[in-house]
């Protein structure tokens, strides 16, 4: 009797094995085939994708894409919302009114959502669940629900190489420089300088650049030093093999 147990528990074993393997496969090729990039727009009708954009499956709320322009080379992940206007089917005129620079990545579950121009400069990377809007709730009449009362706008905009942290929220009439750092879970409204690191709610600078001071205040660790380029996997290993044994010397 153990026997036939056995041999029963390793055929499940088996099953349950390449059932998981089957789901896997469906799952990725369901994945690969719901991206939206230039070649494979969907139902998607962007004023511009560029070149090697891909926006991943699923994707989350996506209306106005007529008035929204990605660059080349973006990365939108999973469940991002990429709005142009507060509702579908407006008249939004001519202009652009969402604008994504090449190399823009936008964090899963992030929310761009803008009925005034927003734009996103190159090589800028956002963490996931990061909120940038340009139009907020007004709560100017006491007598009127803040969610009937009609909201302001303002245009936003965010300079390019800069980072924006898990859980930050832009919002409207902000203006980031070059290179700005925005800490997880910060609050940023009003302007940014070039090379910024800003922090909290609401945000407020807590480190600088410049050519003459450098950092202030000064960084705590060393910058990294990047690997050098053609470095093999066998060069690699031999490098954290001396680095571990400069370590136990110390």
């Amino acid at each position: 009797m153990p026997t036939q147990q056995n041999l029963f528990s390793s055929l499940a074993a088996l099953r349950r094995r390449a059932v998981s393997r089957a789901v896997h496969r469906g799952a990725r090729w369901v994945r690969e085939a719901g991206a939206v990039s230039a070649e494979r727009p969907g139902p998607y009708r962007f004023r511009a994708l560029g070149t090697g954009t891909r926006l991943a499956f699923p994707q989350g709320t996506v209306f106005g894409e007529a008035w929204i322009e990605l660059g080349d080379h973006c990365i939108i992940g999973q469940g991002v919302t990429l709005t142009a206007g507060m509702m579908p089917d407006l008249d939004l005129g001519q202009d652009t009114v969402v604008r994504l620079g090449n190399g823009v990545v936008l964090g899963r579950g992030s929310h761009v959502v803008a009925e005034a121009p927003l734009t996103i400069g190159d090589d800028c990377f956002f963490g996931p669940g990061v909120y940038v809007t340009t139009t907020n709730h007004s709560y100017d009449d006491p007598d009127v629900p803040i969610g009937k009362q009609w909201p302001r706008s303002a245009p936003v905009e965010i300079g390019p190489g800069s980072w924006i942290g898990t859980g930050a929220v832009i919002l409207p009439g902000a203006r980031l420089g070059r290179n700005v750092v925005v800490a997880a879970g910060a609050v940023v409204r009003g302007e940014v300088p070039d090379h910024a690191v800003v922090a909290g709610a609401p945000a407020r600078i807590v480190r600088t650049w410049d050519r003459e001071s450098g950092w202030q205040p000064p960084l705590r660790s060393p910058a990294p030093v990047p690997l050098p380029e053609g470095l093999t996997a066998d060069q690699l290993k031999g490098l954290a093999h001396l680095e571990a044994a400069a370590l136990e010397q110390d």
